[in-house]
């Protein structure tokens, strides 16, 4: 934005060479600016005149690991920014583990600060070699290597002269032509009900019956005339009609939100799940997932917490830790006693009622939670479900009888 770019010209940001700290546009905080770090996370906000974007500043230091996971937790696509100088670190692994376990379907590697290493080719090889060694074991596809000199723009919007052996794309030439249309998760229909919507206004004759179900749809396509089923009552029914902010429609997609009319009048409340009938969600009281705890306070087996799942809220007990991960090797420690602040493992819950739930592999929105401390109501960690072993069986009841 002009402004702030004037606030920065205005500032005693200007280095001596005369150039704007382009750095200090996400590092707002004193603290930031004071020791050279990003602590919290920053959202920026620019267009082009092909995509709009979000850009989520996050830390790369290990303790603010949680932020981190935070700001990339709604990520498309992850940059992983690396020293030419230094090359593949512990914090380049942790972060492109991190973004693996998060389910970022795009990485793009940038290897930067190439004027002082000469704008060497040999180097940009071996980073991308050092790369590739444990990127297979993160399952990671889609991935890309941009050597980049962010002080004066080499290859970050036009291509630089002083690098005439690499042939690929801009950095924003990739952002802006990076296909993102298939990431969304169009299979299995699913919207967590937030709020039962019935209108104030009894005058009105066409609203006074009216009952609708709203809610953000947290994966796949809703059609008028859709079979669906209703959890937890496991009640099958029809999709009568749909209403978005723009009005009536035939069908909505994820990540729209909308309200759902039904064909039957069925008893439905926030925190129930509406699914696609032929691809229903998992259903079980013991979960497994991966953790990232950002809590002080350690956790540990035999805790119990609030654990928020979409739009619900229930009861939970950790009743294990199976390991922890080592971000130096992206080993597993195997049965860890505790994990402390900014640790990830893979825990094991039980829960007081039965979850509804994808993996998240699958599902991002259904199959993530939020365990929240009792008396505090603090977040204390953040989960990613691993696939459910048991799938809804639909129930059909005759609503004529």
């Amino acid at each position: 934005m002009e402004d702030q770019i004037e606030a920065l010209e205005r500032s005693a940001d200007i280095t001596g060479g005369g150039q704007i700290n382009l750095a200090n546009l996400t590092d707002g905080l004193r603290a930031e600016r004071e020791q050279g770090i990003t602590i919290d996370v920053a959202y920026r906000y620019f267009a082009t005149p092909r995509r709009k974007f979000i850009i989520a500043d996050t830390p790369g230091h290990i303790q603010y690991t949680r932020n981190m996971v935070t700001g990339a937790s709604t990520a498309n696509l992850s940059i992983v920014l690396v020293d030419a100088r230094l090359g593949v670190i512990e914090q380049s692994r942790r972060h492109t583990c991190i973004a693996s376990l998060l389910r970022i379907p795009h990485l793009v590697v940038a290897i930067n600060k190439m004027d002082l290493v000469d704008w060497s080719e040999e180097r940009f090889l071996e980073i991308r070699d050092q790369f590739e060694e444990f990127l297979p074991r993160l399952d990671m596809k889609d991935v890309k290597f941009i050597p980049i000199s962010a002080l004066d723009g080499d290859n970050v919007v036009t291509l630089s002269e002083r690098m005439p052996w690499y042939h690929g794309p801009t950095l924003l030439d990739h952002l802006e032509t990076v296909h993102i249309g298939s990431d969304r998760t169009l299979d299995g229909f699913r919207l967590p009900v937030q709020w039962v919507n019935r209108p104030a206004n009894p005058a009105d004759p066409e609203l006074h019956d009216f009952r609708g179900f709203s809610g953000q749809i947290a994966g796949g396509i809703a059609r008028v005339g859709k079979k669906v089923i209703v959890l937890p009552s496991r009640l099958c029914t029809t999709i009568k009609e749909i209403h978005t902010a723009q009005g009536a429609a035939t069908e909505a997609f994820s990540p729209q939100s909308v309200t759902l009319v039904l064909e039957d009048d069925i008893d439905i409340s926030r925190g129930d799940l509406i699914a696609g009938l032929n691809t229903p969600p998992g259903s079980s009281t013991e979960l497994q997932a991966n953790i990232c705890w950002m809590h002080p306070r350690p956790l540990q087996p035999g805790r119990k917490y609030l654990l928020k799942h979409t739009t619900q809220t229930v009861q939970a007990i950790v009743t294990s830790i199976e390991h922890r991960l080592n971000f130096t090797d992206l080993e597993a420690e195997s049965t860890p006693a505790e994990l402390a602040l900014n640790d990830i493992g893979e825990i094991r819950l039980k829960t007081s009622k039965p979850l509804h739930f994808d993996g998240y592999a699958s599902n991002r929105l259904t199959g993530s939670f939020i365990l929240i401390e009792q008396g505090t109501n603090a977040t204390a960690g953040a989960g990613m479900l691993f696939a459910p072993k048991e799938l809804v069986k639909p129930e059909y009841v005759d609503f004529a009888i």
